[in-house]
């Protein structure tokens, strides 16, 4: 088996329940998981709803807007990928028009920028966040930007 404690962690494993997640992100939209059944809003992505056990689902367009709900900078131990980005941030989005729904991403100056863009001090829990993508190996990555910069 290779090692890989060196390589970074960029790309996420697709698998058939999330794929649609990617394929929205890649043409720029935030979408998340409903019951087709219920309505309910779910994430991560799952075949059968939680709520009312129905195997029926659609994706729902999200506004893009949420708020930091929880943040980490990590610092070492670090893969030694991330070393030359430390100290970078690592952020938990409740996102607006969902709030029970909360994405792990990180905060950036720009779609593009490296993970450590934003100064450490500007991170606060409620700060006004909204989405971008970046294309990441080509996967379009969701990054996060303060509203108000």
């Amino acid at each position: 088996m290779p090692d890989t404690s060196t390589e970074p962690l960029l790309t996420p494993t697709i698998d058939g329940d999330g794929a649609p997640f990617w394929e929205y992100a890649a043409r720029g939209e935030l979408r998340v998981q409903a019951c087709a059944a219920c309505g309910e809003l779910r994430f991560p992505p799952r075949p059968c709803c939680p709520h009312c056990q129905s195997f029926d689902s659609r994706w729902q367009r999200m506004s893009g807007r949420g708020r930091i709900w929880s943040y980490v900078r990590p610092h070492p131990p670090l893969l030694p990928a991330y070393a030359a980005q430390a100290p970078y941030n690592a952020i938990i989005v409740e996102l607006a028009d969902a709030p029970r729904i909360r994405l792990v991403g990180n905060l950036v100056t720009t779609a593009d920028a490296p993970l450590n863009s934003v100064d450490p001090e500007r991170l606060r829990i409620g700060a006004k966040v909204q989405v971008a993508f970046a294309d990441v190996d080509g996967i379009a990555m969701p990054r996060w930007l303060l509203e108000r910069p």
